[in-house]
């Protein structure tokens, strides 16, 4: 009896609202109200990625904008330059690699963010300017670590080196802060399915106008994923093959219910939960540990935690699904086993925040991890202060 409680870092809770608005009829998507719609809502996906640039959307996961991001900008062979800072970015450097992108991977222990030291030093040493971009992770998922984006534009501008700069916001966008024209990024890649409030199926690519120069040299192959079409169909309202009508009548009101929050006041509910989160963990003790090491870097969207040795991750989801019907995220490929993970991004509230923390602070216990029946009683400190 009662709701499951979906506490996965996405795809994450919607909204009855937005639910409500992908539940109307579909209409003709060559027609006026079409058009009326979707101009409302290609201008006002603009300020969630705090951009004046076009956004473009795309009937795709999350992957798909990444292959967008690539084939719209570089060309067979060339150089990027990629940071191991999790699951999401090895999985985005393979795909470089499999495009036939020669791809510099910087490995990483998946505790912490882009190491900027390391970006001003290949930069830096690429006299040539080989290299044509480099591939961030804004918001790990699978290690809720978040790279500071600010400071990898300022080693970039220090060296003095030419790159695009991509950036995947798939977890970020609309839950933690992020400035697409303030950083200087060129394109920049997200998903419906995270901090936006919609189920899957929406993907996006914000482009600069550097992009947008590269984009006429780009030499990779590519078809579905070309800018340049669905550019000129948005400039009326409309896309040149058949868009997801009803996720894009969910978009409209999801971006009007982050506005009337106000992004500011959205960042600081993720971040509050975060830091309540994390403070339930401390509280649990129990050999239990954050995954991520700096405090600069803790995600607002989820929390990755570590279970001591002699305790199996997937164990206690397992229990706690079946026990209390609440899923929790797994541990990814290196971190299988080791982390579960839980997310409080998006359609996320105190109240749920407190259920959650319940659900997994007795799961713990019947699970035999050694913790303190503190955490629950702390987190609800830190959002009473």
């Amino acid at each position: 009896m009662g709701r499951h409680y979906l506490q996965i870092p996405g795809p994450t809770n919607c909204p009855e609202e937005v639910l409500r608005a992908i539940a109307k009829p579909t209409i003709d998507h060559r027609g006026p109200e079409f058009q009326a719609m979707g101009k409302r809502v290609l201008e006002n996906i603009k300020p969630v990625f705090k951009t004046k640039n076009p956004v473009i959307i795309y009937p795709a996961s999350g992957t798909g904008a990444w292959e967008a991001a690539l084939v719209n900008t570089l060309s067979p062979g060339d150089r990027v330059l990629c940071f191991e800072t999790g699951h999401f970015a090895a999985l985005w450097q393979t795909m470089a690699t499999e495009l036939g992108l020669t791809v510099d991977f910087v490995p990483g222990d998946w505790r912490h963010g882009v190491d900027t030291d390391v970006l001003a030093e290949r930069l830096t040493a690429d006299t040539a300017h080989e290299i044509k971009a480099v591939c961030c992770v804004h918001n790990e998922t699978s290690t809720g670590v978040t790279s500071r984006i600010g400071d990898v534009r300022e080693a970039m501008d220090a060296s003095g080196h030419p790159a695009l700069l991509l950036v995947d916001t798939i977890s970020s966008l609309g839950s933690i802060d992020y400035r697409h024209d303030e950083w200087k990024v060129d394109v920049t890649v997200a998903g419906s399915q995270k901090g936006l409030m919609l189920p899957p199926g929406l993907s996006f690519n914000a482009v600069s106008d550097k992009a947008l120069a590269a984009y006429e040299t780009a030499g990779l192959r590519k078809s579905f994923w070309d800018w340049k079409p669905i550019l000129d169909a948005n400039a009326s309202g409309f896309w040149q093959y058949t868009p997801a009508t009803n996720l894009l009548y969910g978009l409209e009101v999801a971006l009007r219910l982050l506005e009337e929050e106000g992004l500011d006041n959205v960042f600081a509910r993720h971040q509050r939960h975060s830091a309540a989160t994390r403070a339930a963990v401390a509280a649990w003790g129990g050999g239990l540990e954050v995954q991520c090491l700096d405090e600069r870097e803790h995600s607002g969207a989820l929390t990755a935690i570590r279970v001591p040795d002699g305790h199996d991750a997937d164990a206690i989801r397992k229990l706690i699904l079946d026990r209390f019907d609440m899923s929790l995220g797994a541990g990814l490929t290196k971190l299988a086993g080791r982390v579960f993970r839980i997310g409080h991004i998006g359609w996320f509230e105190d109240l749920s925040l407190i259920g959650t923390l319940g659900g997994v602070q007795i799961g713990l216990s019947l699970s035999g991890v050694p913790i303190k029946k503190d955490g629950v009683d702390t987190a609800m400190e830190v959002l009473e202060r």
